[in-house]
């Protein structure tokens, strides 16, 4: 059996951790001594068990996913398009509104400006592209079944989703209260088709 000593800390816990440095600091402001602070372990445990910055930023971007953004792959599974809808858009105010959260991951990750940014702003937008993919796939379910007009275009209804969502985000870091959201979202509903 291989030597070695045994990780002395907890994978999934660090990786929230440095979630929590990354989502409040952004990938610029995320320091190697803020993450290694933050996650309870040195610098070089850091590179062994996650790779470098770049790596634990993408690590922990799935974990964001799968965790406060689940609520996008949730509303892909509702039945209808106007429920996905709801629920994708009500997600959002959700998310970007809770005391303990600083807004939306991902779109923090693409405003990013700095040029040690562009990875993150990469990763980001990659990961916007296919949300934005993946709602067009379901709306084009949607028309197929009937559930949306034959004439409607899945691809600008998605595009529309994400561009409300994203400014659903940039309102709450603003200090827009989920009330005003929820009523920007209706408003947005009003013209779904």
């Amino acid at each position: 059996m291989p030597g070695g000593r045994p990780r002395g800390f907890d994978i999934d816990s660090a990786l929230d951790s440095a979630l929590q440095v990354f989502w409040q600091h952004g990938y610029e402001g995320a320091g190697l001594s803020d993450l290694s602070a933050a996650m309870g372990i040195n610098r070089p445990s850091i590179y062994a068990t996650f790779g470098n910055k770049a790596e634990l930023f993408d690590k922990v971007l799935a974990r964001y996913l799968e965790g406060p953004g689940r609520y996008t792959a949730a509303a892909l599974e509702l039945p209808t398009a106007r429920a996905v809808a709801t629920a994708y858009l009500q997600g959002a105010i959700t998310l970007t509104t809770r005391q303990d959260t600083p807004g939306c991951l991902c779109v923090r990750s693409v405003q990013a400006c700095g040029s040690e940014a562009d990875h993150s702003r990469t990763q980001a937008i990659a990961v916007r592209l296919a949300g934005e993919t993946a709602l067009r796939h379901r709306l084009q379910k949607a028309r197929a079944e009937g559930d949306l007009p034959p004439d409607s275009k899945p691809a600008d209804l998605a595009r529309y989703l994400m561009t409300v969502s994203d400014g659903i985000a940039v309102q709450a870091s603003a200090g827009a209260a989920p009330a005003q959201l929820r009523r920007t979202v209706n408003m947005a509903l009003r013209s779904w088709p």
